[in-house]
């Protein structure tokens, strides 16, 4: 089985709660305006990767000790077999493992379409923030991109511990981003703000540092 991957990193603590890892899926078709990852919308033949080669990464990365994985995009529906391949990987390696992390999913798609059409991958999930993001809506609660967005839990794990969660405001965990260097590579992962992105830009310019291919740039 592949999976085509923009990027994997651990740790991440600004998309759920805890130490996570962060899987960024390749492909979307939503393609809502102002989004800040457009690098993951095409699909790129050359971000296929061996499912079972991304699973023993999880593994060796995190050594067993996180709270939670947290999978985006890109769309991870665009692609449902593969997503329920890693669910399903990830399910039997914590299992396996007598591991208690969580499962969360992020969706462009509305929550009444993903129930309808891929049910059975909302039963492998433990949380859910789906409905696409609207640039015109302010940022508002915890994790969330635009107001329209929901934090649904899916299994008594995710009830359980996205509870205190569900109406916290954006800020309320302090950090919503997280930066880091790979190689000559800089990425972020978190919630930014109106205009965040474009005030980074700025103030690197200023510096004398110019930042190309940007995954926010609608260029």
């Amino acid at each position: 089985m592949q999976i085509a991957i923009n990027k994997a990193h651990f740790p991440i603590s600004v998309l759920g709660p805890g130490r996570r890892i962060g899987i960024w899926m390749q492909g979307c078709s939503i393609h809502c305006p102002g989004c800040v990852s457009r690098d993951t919308w095409a699909p790129d033949a050359g971000r296929n990767m061996p499912l079972a080669q991304l699973l023993a990464w999880c593994r060796d990365v995190s050594g067993g000790r996180l709270d939670g994985v947290t999978i985006s995009g890109g769309e991870p529906f665009d692609q449902p077999a593969a997503l329920a391949a890693l669910l399903d990987g990830l399910a039997h390696w914590r299992k396996s493992k007598n591991l208690d992390f969580d499962l969360l999913c992020y969706s462009g798609y509305p929550h009444a379409r993903l129930a309808e059409r891929h049910a059975d991958l909302l039963a492998r999930l433990d949380a859910l923030i789906p409905e696409p993001y609207v640039d015109t809506l302010p940022l508002t609660q915890l994790w969330r991109g635009s107001s329209n967005q929901t934090l649904v839990t899916l299994s008594e794990r995710g009830r359980a511990r996205y509870a205190p969660y569900l109406d916290a405001v954006a800020d309320s965990l302090g950090k919503r981003m997280q930066m880091g260097v790979d190689g000559r590579r800089v990425w972020f992962a978190g919630i930014p703000a109106r205009g965040d992105m474009e005030r980074l830009e700025a103030l690197c310019k200023e510096r004398g540092l110019d930042l190309q291919d940007r995954s926010w740039s609608r260029a």
